[in-house]
Parts: structure tokens; sequence; C-alpha cells
């Protein structure tokens, strides 16, 4: 996999939705200093590489069989805000777990969400997105 890294964003607060800047939530899981200890925060530091449009976290924390090759952003879409409303087993003694959410966004100006039942599981004992279902 080619490395496509490009320097970490300075921002004030995480897109995750957790109280903490950035830099010291789910930035150190982009930047490869920690891993994800549960499916949920898994799931929020993917949220904020989707925000911060971060490919190589988002490809390394895709399940390898359901990996596509690459991600191509959207430049009109813009990740507001994450709610995560439910998650089953996905602790740190679990294998697999779900996590229920809804990211919202704008594209192109435009107001919108996406409300996921995403499942996760363990790979070499690393957390990994496998797939989801969308919610109407």
């Amino acid at each position: 996999m080619s490395k496509r890294r490009k320097a970490q964003p300075i921002l004030q607060d995480c897109p995750c939705g957790l109280p903490a800047a950035y830099a010291d939530c789910c930035g150190r899981l982009h930047r490869g200093e920690v891993s994800a200890t549960t499916a949920e925060q898994l799931m929020r530091s993917r949220f904020s590489a989707f925000a911060v449009r971060d490919e190589d976290y988002l490809l390394r924390s895709w399940d390898p069989e359901t990996r596509p090759a690459d991600i191509d952003f959207d430049p009109g879409l813009r990740w507001d805000r994450l709610e995560i409303l439910s998650a089953t087993a996905g602790g740190p003694f679990h294998t697999e777990g779900t996590v229920e959410f809804r990211a919202h966004y704008r594209a192109h100006g435009t107001p919108g969400e996406l409300h996921e039942n995403s499942r996760f599981r363990r790979d070499q004992g690393a957390w990994v997105y496998l797939d989801g279902d969308i919610e109407n």
C-alpha cells in the first residue's frame, strides 16, 4: 500500500464528539501512536478520519476482505458531527462488535445524515471496520 500521508490538520476539537482536542484524541490513532481498544473508539476515529480526509488511516482500519482500493473523497462533502446511538459487544475482550451511529454532514451546503449500523471485528488483534447496514 502506498503512503498517501499528509500533514495532520490542526484542530481544536476532535471531530468524533468527545471532549478532547483532535491531537490528543483521534489524532493519536491516526498517527499510529495508539490503537483502538473498542469498536466504538475505532468508529469514532474513522469518522474523524473521514472529517480530516485521512485515507491511509481509513484503509488501514478497514477489514482486508472488504477494504476498497482507495477512498474517493467528495470535495463538496463536509462531515460535521457524530452521534453514537448504541453499541453491542466490541469491548477490550470481544472479537466482534457493532456500533449504530448517525453521522451529520453538509453536501455542497445542504445538511444531511447517514444512519448506519456498522460491524467490526478483530484482525490480528486490531479492531477493523467490516461493513455496515445503512438505515433509513
